[in-house]
């Protein structure tokens, strides 16, 4: 157990040095993508780092298959491009992985039924990281 929290701490760890090293040089138009999971629901992702965007995009034309599924910090309250559903993740955080921790793993339906639980024993610091998560499109901007 103590070493699969070590992993979620170095995981939390290296995302928040990721989204820390971001210059604002770096800064471009925020992209959006529809993802879905093993529930088939489906939700919207602002990515805005370019690096991340074109991941996205290369999952989705398939020129990668690695780190396909999403990983970020949810916020709890809607987002404007994301209406059907009470959080959203937030933008600066976004990332993919292969393989997660499942302290953080949750359906769509669950966070949002769950939503008041989240931050504690329940996707602990609002990291959630969908196993079954996968990008469908990309959409345009609201």
């Amino acid at each position: 157990m103590r070493r699969l929290l070590t992993r979620l701490g170095g995981l939390a760890a290296a995302t928040m040095l990721t989204v820390g090293l971001a210059h604002p040089s770096q800064a471009a138009d925020p992209a959006y993508f529809e993802f879905t999971d093993i529930t088939h629901e489906r939700a919207i992702v602002r990515i805005d780092d370019p690096a991340k965007i074109q991941h996205a995009r290369d999952l989705l034309s398939g020129v990668t298959n690695e780190r396909p599924h999403l990983i970020g910090r949810i916020v709890k309250r809607q987002a404007p491009y994301n209406p059907r559903w009470s959080f959203h993740y937030n933008p600066d955080t976004v990332d993919f992985f292969d393989a997660a921790i499942e302290v953080c793993d949750a359906t769509l339906p669950y966070v949002e039924d769950h939503l008041d639980e989240a931050g504690g024993a329940f996707l602990p610091g609002l990291y959630w990281c969908p196993w079954t998560s996968r990008l469908t499109r990309e959409v345009l901007a609201p």
